[in-house]
C-alpha cells in the first residue's frame, strides 16, 4: 500500500510540475520552431515603374489600376521584382498581385483608391468567415508565391462615411435609410452558409452592400507586408486568408471604420506580425478560421502565429482569437508589446459561441504593458452574438491559455470569462506573476460566470492586494 501510495504522489507532482512548466516549455521549444519555419520572400532586383506602363500621378480623373496591373502582369511574367510606385498620389482602382511580385510603394508615394465599386470586379473571398463572390478587395492576390506590399509610402483605401463606411447600415458611419448596404446581404449571406449553399451560387450583387478589405491574400505563400502605411480602409484592413509563410513588418495602421480589424489571418499557418502600430475601430489583430458551416466544410484552423513589439491604441481588442473561429487555433505567442487607450477594451480576448465549435487552445502572452483598456485585461467569452440565427450544436473548446508579467494601469476588471453552463468547456488558464492596477469593479474585480476548471492566479496583483 505504501508503494502505491508513493506512486500515486509522484504522478501527482509530475503532473502538476508538467501543468506548471507547460507555458515555459512552449516559449523554449515551440516558440522557436515557429519563429524558425517563417521567413520573408526575397525579390529579384528589377524594377517595373508604374510611369513606364501609362500611369499618371497627381490626377483624380485618371485611374491608374490597367497601367499598375500591367505592370504587375509583365514583372511576374518575367521572374518577379519590384514594380515601383514613386512619388505622388497615384488614384487607382482594384489592383492584383502575381507571384514573385513586390508593390513598392515608394516613400512620399500614395496609391489612393477610387470609391466607386465598378472597379472591383467579382471574386472569390470570404466576408466575415463566409466563403462566397463579392467586389474584389483594393489589393488581391489568389493562389500566388512570393508576393510583397512594401515601401515608406502610403495605401489609403478613401472609405468615408459619404461611401464605403455608410454601407455598413449604421448611422454613426453615415447610414441612412434607404441606402444600399450591408442589411441586405449580409444577412443573405450568413442564411447562405446555415443553408449549405453551393460557394459558387453566393454571388453578392451591388444592391447587397458588402463591403471589401483593404488587402485580402486568398491561398498565397510566402508574403511580405512592410513598412506601409494604411488607411481608411471600407472593411478589414489585412486578411490573409488560407495562406501560409506571412510577414506583416513594420506596418502603421489607422483605421477607425466599422469592422476595421487591422490584421485578420483565417486559417492561416506561420505567420509572424512584429513592430507593428495598430489604431483600429474594431479588433487590433483578429485570428480567424471561418464561421458555422463553411468552417466545418473546410475544417482548417489557424495556427502558429506570433505577434512581438506592437502598439496598440484603439480597438475592440488588442490582439483577439475570434469570433470566426469555427476551424480551431492553436500556438499564439504573443510577447513584448504594448497597449493603451480609453478606446482599447480589452487586451487578449477571446471570443466564440456554439455556433462556431472547434478547440481554440495554446495562447501564450508574455511581458504586455497596458496603460489602459476599458473593459479586462484577459476576456474570454463562449456567448458571443447570443442572437445569431444558426445551429447552436457545436460547443466550442478553450484551454491551455497562460498570461504572464502583464501589468495594467486602469480597467474594469482584471479577467473575465463567460463561460457555458452546460458542461466544462475552459479550463487550464493561468495568470502568473501580473500587476494590474486601478480596476474599477470591486464586486468581483475578476468576474467568471459558466462551468470552468483550473482557473489559476499566480502571483497575480490587483489594486495592490494578491489573488489566490
Amino acid at each position: 500500500m505504501k508503494k502505491i501510495l508513493l506512486a500515486v504522489a509522484a504522478l501527482v507532482v509530475a503532473t502538476g510540475a508538467t501543468a506548471q512548466d507547460e507555458a515555459a516549455i512552449a516559449w523554449k521549444k515551440v516558440y522557436p520552431k515557429i519563429e524558425k519555419s517563417i521567413k520573408a520572400p526575397k525579390f529579384k532586383n528589377r524594377d517595373y515603374d508604374i510611369r513606364n506602363f501609362g500611369a499618371v500621378p497627381d490626377d483624380p480623373n485618371t485611374l491608374n489600376h490597367d497601367a499598375i496591373n500591367k505592370a504587375i502582369v509583365e514583372c511576374s511574367a518575367n521572374g518577379g521584382g519590384r514594380v515601383v510606385v514613386p512619388v505622388g498620389t497615384w488614384h487607382t482602382g482594384g489592383i492584383v498581385l502575381k507571384s514573385g511580385v513586390n508593390l513598392c510603394v515608394e516613400e512620399g508615394a500614395t496609391l489612393l483608391f477610387n470609391p466607386d465599386r465598378k472597379y472591383y470586379p467579382v471574386v472569390l473571398t470570404r466576408w466575415e468567415g463566409v466563403d462566397c463572390y463579392n467586389n474584389q478587395p483594393l489589393i488581391y492576390a489568389y493562389g500566388e508565391e512570393n508576393v510583397g506590399i512594401t515601401g515608406k509610402g502610403t495605401i489609403d483605401g478613401g472609405a468615408t462615411k459619404e461611401n464605403w463606411w455608410a454601407m455598413c447600415g449604421s448611422p454613426r458611419y453615415g447610414y441612412q435609410e434607404g441606402m444600399v448596404s450591408q442589411r441586405t446581404g449580409r444577412p443573405k449571406l450568413l442564411k447562405w452558409n446555415e443553408e449549405q449553399v453551393p460557394v459558387e451560387q453566393r454571388v453578392m450583387t451591388l444592391e447587397d452592400g458588402m463591403r471589401s478589405q483593404l488587402i485580402n491574400i486568398y491561398k498565397c505563400k510566402n508574403v511580405l507586408i512592410e513598412d506601409v502605411t494604411l488607411l481608411r480602409s471600407p472593411f478589414w484592413v489585412i486578411h490573409p486568408l488560407l495562406s501560409e509563410n506571412i510577414t506583416v513588418r513594420g506596418v502603421h495602421i489607422q483605421n477607425d471604420g466599422p469592422n476595421g480589424d487591422g490584421c485578420d489571418p483565417e486559417s492561416c499557418k506561420n505567420v509572424l506580425i512584429e513592430d507593428c502600430y495598430f489604431d483600429t475601430g474594431d479588433d487590433c489583430i483578429a485570428i480567424k478560421s471561418g464561421r458555422n458551416g463553411d468552417a466545418r466544410r473546410w475544417n482548417v484552423p489557424s495556427e502558429n502565429i506570433i505577434v512581438r513589439n506592437c502598439k496598440m491604441k484603439n480597438g475592440h481588442g488588442g490582439v483577439v482569437v475570434g469570433s470566426e473561429i469555427g476551424g480551431g487555433y492553436r500556438n499564439l505567442f504573443v510577447e513584448d508589446c504594448e497597449m493603451d487607450s480609453p478606446l482599447l477594451d480589452r487586451v487578449i480576448r477571446i471570443k466564440t459561441n456554439t455556433c462556431r465549435g472547434g478547440v481554440i487552445e495554446n495562447i501564450y502572452v508574455r511581458n504586455v504593458e497596458v496603460g489602459q483598456c476599458k473593459e479586462a485585461v484577459l476576456k474570454i467569452n463562449l456567448v458571443y452574438e447570443p442572437r445569431e440565427n444558426c445551429d447552436r450544436s457545436f460547443p466550442p473548446l478553450v484551454r491551455n491559455v497562460y498570461l504572464d508579467n502583464v501589468t495594467c494601469q486602469k480597467s474594469k476588471y482584471g479577467v473575465m470569462i463567460t463561460a457555458l453552463d452546460q458542461g466544462t468547456n475552459v479550463y487550464n488558464v493561468k495568470v502568473s506573476d501580473s500587476d494590474f492596477s486601478g480596476v474599477t469593479s470591486t464586486d468581483p474585480v475578476n468576474y467568471i460566470s459558466g462551468k470552468t476548471d483550473n482557473i489559476v492566479f499566480d502571483n497575480l496583483t490587483i489594486n495592490g492586494k494578491k489573488v489566490e
